[in-house]
């Protein structure tokens, strides 16, 4: 396995990457290029297109947000610049009270209307069941609520303007430049955020789920979209975008509360308030798909912005990534699965380009040299058998 040579990615990994002839990333580069941008140019770039977007009898624009870092950061921009903004939430049921807290606060302290969505707890649990026994993702769900519901919102009250944090793939893995502005599109929530599934996909006898149970999944129509003019722009290709200042800001200004307690998987308290499982199981099952976790991703942010050196982040790498979450049995009592299931499903996920067995067990190489062995085999994915 070829890991950076300046951070700890794989190359095989949820976030598309190249390596150059020196062995650094396409997120390392995208890193560097980021740190020579002109930003107060671009924050007079939003100032300009924002003016084009304001409504004197309506809202300016939509702020999708979780009550997180980011999205009190998009809020807070918002409104620096005067904006009447309407935030929109899908709720996934599994907020930890801090997040919750965080969530209720924001219109409050700064005054914008909130439309807050939550799916039945009954649709919930049986999209958990399927999204991970379909996808190995069971928060699936999740990720297709924040990416449509805002959108929903947005065609619904004839609010053209969108504005999303920053595009993953590209704060990560350097899918696109941020020289080319690149926009929200309805590809790139199919093929990227959603993992080339949709609502239809989870339309089957099992869990008898119906269209009707899923209307909050649905992405408008081309026509209503095109009848909206509906634009969705990421701020990270206006504002240097970087979580730990966005926390220190929400804390700061707005009373924002991190996690109390440390999670299983990393050493960061300030993300995923908002689902228990993101941490936790969602990011243990990314382990067993593809050998690396929230240690190596948030380490890679710290190395990437000069706060933490490599060989820290081996360390935080080896502590966190190849932990089985506490939060497991949550779940477990959530959707009815027992544990002995939940793991021969997941084996069922395991990338071949990464695992391989011997002696009944799960083997990988490390970032910091060498192989491991990371648990008995449980069940045969199909490349095995």
């Amino acid at each position: 396995m070829q890991y950076c040579t300046e951070c700890l990615f794989p190359a095989v990994a949820a976030t598309p990457l190249t390596f150059d002839q020196h062995g650094v990333c396409s997120g390392c580069r995208a890193g560097r290029h980021k740190r020579t941008i002109d930003w107060t140019k671009r924050r007079a770039l939003f100032g300009e297109l924002v003016e084009k977007y304001r409504n004197p009898d309506g809202y300016d624009c939509v702020l999708p947000v979780s009550g997180g870092k980011d999205s009190y950061f998009a809020a807070h921009v918002a409104r620096e610049f005067g904006l009447k903004a309407l935030m929109v939430t899908y709720h996934g049921n599994n907020y930890l009270p801090e997040g919750e807290r965080n969530l209720m606060r924001m219109k409050d302290v700064f005054g914008f209307d909130h439309i807050i969505f939550r799916p039945s707890t009954d649709i919930l649990r049986r999209l958990n069941r399927l999204g991970f026994t379909l996808t190995g993702d069971m928060n699936w769900h999740a990720h297709a609520g924040i990416f449509t519901y805002p959108m929903q919102m947005a065609v619904l009250h004839n609010i053209p303007l969108v504005f999303w944090g920053d595009h993953g793939f590209t704060e990560q893995g350097g899918m696109h430049s941020h020289d080319v502005f690149f926009e929200y599109t309805a590809e790139d929530r199919h093929k990227n955020a959603l993992h080339g599934f949709d609502w239809f996909d989870f339309i089957e006898p099992v869990e008898g789920l119906t269209r009707k149970d899923l209307q909050f999944l649905i992405y408008p129509s081309e026509d209503r979209v095109r009848a909206t003019g509906l634009r969705g722009i990421f701020l990270s290709n206006y504002f240097y975008y970087d979580g730990a200042r966005h926390a220190e800001i929400a804390r700061k200004h707005y009373q924002w509360e991190e996690a109390e307690q440390e999670f299983d998987r990393t050493f960061r308290r300030t993300s995923n308030l908002d689902d228990i499982h993101e941490n936790g199981v969602h990011d243990y099952l990314k382990f067993i798909k593809l050998g690396y976790g929230r240690g190596t991703d948030h380490s890679n942010y710290e190395i990437r912005e000069g706060r933490m050196t490599r060989e820290k982040g081996m360390e935080m790498v080896r502590r966190y990534d190849h932990v089985k979450p506490r939060d497991l049995q949550r779940w477990l009592d959530y959707t009815g699965m027992t544990e002995e299931e939940f793991d021969r499903v997941a084996d069922t996920f395991r990338d071949q380009r990464v695992w391989r067995i011997e002696n009944n067990q799960w083997i990988k190489e490390n970032v910091w040299g060498g192989e491991s062995a990371y648990g008995e085999v449980k069940a045969l994915p199909d490349w095995a058998r």
